[in-house]
């Protein structure tokens, strides 16, 4: 598999043109979707008929083939109303990729079914909570072949567009979408794409002229360490919406979290630019480690996933009381 012009070329691959486009568009996430329909075909055709007004780059099938919609040079309308990391309405920054599956599913005594009415065999549910909270549920399973097509296809547009991250719809649009949901190995995905990559976990630098880095994901909690200064270098531990839980890059063995406003993405090819050159003193591993057991998987790809951390609260963070504007404007998170 390789991509031209934009276009993915090799074995069962085949274009569908949509309509449902935007102008230009020079990706900076992948952003993994279910279709919530009754097979890919059924859902590529929709996202071709100008009434969905919606469309995504991809739809990958059960069996591992896919339809390309669109270049991965044009916006695609896959997102909706959607942020992250400060990016507003991520359809003008993201490659979007529709998975054949049919979510969350019903249970009617000990039949299993979709939405849509159709049953589901046992051996294609996966029960899990979802990683934003609520109970346990049943959800579709996706396929081996299509988890393995999945991964191929997320290492491969990482690498030629230099992607910052791998997100989930859920994740961008959060309380308003499920998907790709607990049955989808998002975090395996992300720490293999961004592995092979960049051969490193997501770097990240501090943008403001000093940010507090705190105990927890909002602006009520203490710092722990003096406030970081601008272009401090920060390794990502735990990534959600609002703020991230990073560890400052370094001998500091300082971790904490930080307000995702102020922190911008290294990318790949500058971070390769500041590794140490051969025969220089390595950094201690500790924050790779930590990133790399995080996003690894624990078990079988049917297993039910282990919820994720509560993410931030969305209220925004409050200057400390009796700060004058002029250091309430210098002081960050």
């Amino acid at each position: 598999m390789d991509i031209k012009n934009h276009w993915l070329t090799g074995e069962r691959i085949r274009k569908q043109e949509t309509p449902n486009r935007g102008g230009a568009l020079k990706p900076r996430f992948l952003v993994m979707h279910f279709t919530g329909g009754a097979s890919a075909q059924s859902s590529a055709d929709w996202l071709c008929n100008p009434a969905a007004r919606a469309s995504a780059h991809l739809v990958l099938a059960r069996d591992g083939s896919i339809i390309q919609l669109a270049p991965f040079n044009v916006v695609t309308w896959h997102a909706g109303v959607s942020q992250w990391n400060g990016v507003v309405g991520l359809n003008q920054h993201s490659i979007g990729i529709e998975m054949d599956n049919a979510g969350g599913l019903r249970k009617a005594g000990t039949i299993y079914q979709t939405t849509f009415g159709r049953s589901v065999a046992p051996e294609d549910v996966v029960v899990a909570a979802h990683k934003h909270g609520g109970p346990a549920g049943p959800w579709h399973a996706y396929t081996a072949a299509q988890i393995e097509r999945a991964f191929e296809l997320a290492e491969l547009l990482v690498s030629r567009y230099g992607l910052e991250d791998i997100l989930g719809h859920e994740d961008i649009a959060r309380g308003r979408k499920t998907d790709p949901g607990p049955a989808f190995p998002l975090e395996a995905l992300r720490a293999r794409a961004h592995g092979r990559a960049d051969d490193a976990p997501p770097h990240y630098q501090v943008t403001a002229s000093s940010l507090n880095i705190r105990a927890g994901a909002g602006a009520e909690f203490p710092a722990v360490a003096p406030a970081l200064k601008k272009g401090t270098k920060l390794v990502l531990l735990e990534a959600g919406d609002r703020w991230n839980r990073v560890e400052v890059v370094g001998n500091t063995d300082i971790e904490g979290w930080v307000n995702n406003q102020y922190i911008e993405a290294i990318k790949p090819s500058a971070l390769r630019a500041l590794a140490p050159k051969a025969g220089a003193k390595r950094a201690a591993p500790k924050a790779a480690t930590k990133a790399a057991t995080k996003a690894a998987p624990k078990s079988s790809l049917k297993a039910a996933p282990k919820s994720a951390p509560k993410s931030a609260p969305k209220a925004a963070p409050k200057a400390a009381a009796g700060k004058s504007p002029a250091a309430k404007a210098k002081k960050r998170g």
